[in-house]
């Protein structure tokens, strides 16, 4: 396994190692697992494996939740299938800075992407270490957040698209 870190900040490449292995390999799962620890996301290209590993290696994280708004591949669950075609527009879901599920009880501990067929512009993912970001604050901002509190509502989000009744029901399933 070879590890590129990419910036000072955040994540790392790596190459040399199939994701489908480290779906049945202990010790494997384990060296990816701390690289992802240390780096806060991994980058591995041109992964040749099926859904059924890529679940499966999703899995090893803990388990997987059906998302209750853009649905689960019905011989996959905890698999979310994204579709998008040239004549679609751009939905702020995707390209907009967010950060998935924390209007969850308990937020999964992260998502595990693959691109199958990506345009050749566009169709990027961004990532930010927001623990770094906080440690860098100045103190007195910290001292300023100290005891505030965020609203992570999946109305605010999914349901900002919504008819209001839908909204209301997503509101009422998921409380913030």
């Amino acid at each position: 396994m070879n590890v590129e870190q990419l910036t000072c900040a955040i994540g790392a490449e790596i190459s040399g190692v199939n994701l489908g292995d480290a779906a049945r390999d202990e010790g494997l799962f384990a060296e990816i697992k701390a690289l992802l620890l240390k780096h806060k996301v991994l980058f591995l290209r041109d992964q040749k494996i099926s859904r059924a590993e890529h679940v499966a290696f999703a899995r090893r994280f803990g388990e997987l939740e059906d998302h209750p708004v853009a649905g689960s591949d019905p011989e996959h669950p905890g698999l979310v299938r994204i579709y998008k075609d040239p004549d679609q527009p751009n939905d702020r879901y995707e390209n907009a800075w967010h950060t998935d599920a924390t209007w969850r009880d308990a937020p999964p501990m992260g998502c595990v992407l693959r691109c199958v067929e990506c345009p050749p512009v566009g169709g990027d993912t961004m990532w930010a270490n927001m623990a770094l970001a906080y440690e860098k604050l100045p103190q007195d901002v910290k001292e300023r957040i100290e005891g505030l509190r965020a609203r992570h509502s999946i109305e605010a989000s999914f349901g900002a698209a919504m008819p209001v009744e839908k909204r209301l029901a997503l509101k009422a399933m998921y409380p913030d």
